[in-house]
């Protein structure tokens, strides 16, 4: 059986009032607690999963207005849920039935209590699956869409992988194989043909897409294909320059640092960002922050004085 999933709010730690500027911030607290390459406790991960899963719906005003209403079985709820409603209740009240003030659920209006399984019943073809008794046709059931987030290695390698989703029948989760394609970017969908909502009166099923979200990643800053990764120097490589490694999600590559490289500076590197399938590839930026030692030996602090005294430099100068 499957665990409970946990209140959205809950794992965000914010009430259902919360504002979107406090949800954000406090995703972003948790997230950096709790990232697998940060936290190497047991359960960091399955923690950060849920964390980014639950920022994911109610940072968007739509989705986050379906998950108040519906709660767990929002997913399943099309998005012109409000237009479709609206719609069925005007043909209740031209049949005879009860008008727009009885409502779902013996409550009146659209932004009240709606009875998801009557609704869902009357948008996906009923609850038996019968045949229409107006004699209409078969109807093909609806597009849907899930969040799923995935990291930067996973983004620039791409790969097979398993996901769990939620909205099964009963409410059961449910699992897909799910091919994500080398150089995904943020906010690309992936299509799964005929995972979606069913078909009613044997209509075909709809499709599912799956929305790509990329993790915040303590390492690597993306930005469309390009990828910045941040490049620690001494302060002499800075001067002198210097051929430095750099880790990045396709694996070491070597930066060529000018003499007298300013910190902040960015250093392309052509192609090495997200590759692209379809045509050229992102780029890679080394951005150079200079470091220097936090406790220097008696020798360091000798040379240092050396190079205050002999060194006509001042970097406060008129520029």
């Amino acid at each position: 059986m499957a665990a409970e999933r946990r209140d959205f709010y809950e794992v965000l730690g914010v009430p259902r009032t919360a504002t979107a500027e406090e949800i954000q911030r406090a995703y972003r607290t948790l997230a950096r607690r709790n990232h697998p390459d940060v936290n190497k406790e047991p359960g960091a991960e399955d923690r950060f999963k849920d964390i980014t899963e639950a920022y994911d719906v109610l940072s968007d005003p739509k989705s986050r207005r379906k998950y108040d209403r519906f709660g767990d079985r929002w997913r399943q709820v099309p998005d012109d849920v409000e237009e479709r409603a609206g719609a069925r209740q005007r043909a209740s009240a031209g049949a005879g039935f009860p008008g727009p003030g009885a409502g779902f659920g013996g409550r009146g209006g659209i932004g009240e209590e709606i009875d998801l399984e009557d609704l869902l019943g009357s948008i996906f073809g009923g609850r038996s699956g019968s045949g229409d008794r107006f004699g209409r046709g078969p109807v093909p059931g609806a597009d849907t869409e899930a969040e799923i987030t995935i990291s930067v290695e996973d983004a620039y390698h791409g790969g097979r992988r398993r996901i769990t989703l939620p909205g099964g029948p009963g409410g059961r989760t449910r699992e897909y194989e799910v091919t994500i394609p080398a150089g995904v970017t943020d906010g690309q969908r992936i299509r799964l043909a005929g995972q979606g909502s069913g078909g009613a009166r044997g209509g075909p099923p709809g499709d599912l897409y799956l929305v790509v979200h990329i993790a915040p990643h303590p390492r690597y800053t993306i930005s469309g294909r390009d990828i910045t990764v941040e490049v620690p120097l001494a302060p002499w490589e800075a001067a002198l320059g210097a051929a430095v490694p750099v880790e990045t999600p396709g694996g070491t590559v070597r930066v060529d640092v000018p003499p007298g490289t300013p910190s902040g500076r960015r250093l392309r590197l052509r192609g090495r960002g997200l590759p692209n399938p379809r045509g050229a590839p992102g780029d890679l930026y080394a951005e150079i922050k200079i470091m220097v030692p936090p406790k220097p030996s008696d020798a360091e602090r000798r040379l240092f004085a050396e190079l205050a005294k002999v060194s006509s430099y001042n970097p406060r100068g008129d520029r």
